[in-house]
């Protein structure tokens, strides 16, 4: 079977899936951590060596600060379980932000936990316009666009995978996923189960990849 080397997950439905349990839409985000480590470690028995997440977005900072709290706590919980693996571990996110969480400012320069053997990026108050940005000052952009960017540390995205159903990239790393191959899982974040990942990689190891060629 071929397996993609970077693997990025959207983990979407966290709001949907608690008020299906008749909760307030904030106890959603707290179930998404044991999936997260879950995917996490599958992804590393499988061979892929690169694993992004989609924390939250510059736009996730607009809904009610209940809710915001609550999502950026879990971005926080979820960083320090990842340190706790063999990680090689990077945050990418606006820093000058006053919706970065403070907690994760030693993670925005990769670091290496316990054999440092699969790299993991994290997505945290992260945009797509602020990852680009400095492409309008550059003059050979061109030729090396993923120089300019701020997430340069993240390599190409192989497969995305897409819980809750939604069919949108939603902003995530326009650059990297240029010739990514996208895979929605209908059920809920919080309702991961294995055969989501192994569905997703069956699937993509029957696509014809060409990368445009």
């Amino acid at each position: 079977m071929r397996i993609p080397n970077h693997i990025g997950v959207i983990p979407d439905g966290n709001r949907r899936w608690a008020e299906s349990k008749g909760m307030t839409k904030e106890k959603g985000y707290v179930e998404g951590l044991d999936p997260g480590l879950a995917l996490f470690r599958l992804c590393k028995e499988a061979g892929v060596k690169e694993l992004t997440y989609y924390g939250f977005t510059t736009d996730n900072t607009k809904r009610p600060p209940v809710q915001r709290e609550a999502f950026t706590e879990a971005c926080i919980r979820a960083v320090e379980m990842l340190a706790k693996e063999d990680a090689s571990l990077l945050v990418v996110g606006n820093t000058e932000s006053s919706m970065f969480p403070k907690e994760l400012i030693p993670y925005t320069a990769r670091k290496n936990f316990g054999n440092g053997e699969m790299r993991i990026n994290f997505l945290v108050n992260y945009g797509w316009e602020w990852d680009l940005n400095q492409l309008k000052t550059s003059n050979d952009k061109r030729k090396n666009i993923q120089k300019y960017i701020k997430s340069n540390d993240v390599s190409r995205v192989d497969l995305i995978i897409r819980w809750g159903g939604r069919r949108r990239l939603s902003g995530f790393l326009p650059v990297q996923s240029i010739y990514a191959d996208f895979y929605v899982v209908d059920e809920y974040w919080p309702d991961f189960k294995e055969e989501h990942f192994f569905r997703a990689l069956d699937w993509y190891n029957k696509q014809d990849i060409t990368l445009g060629g």
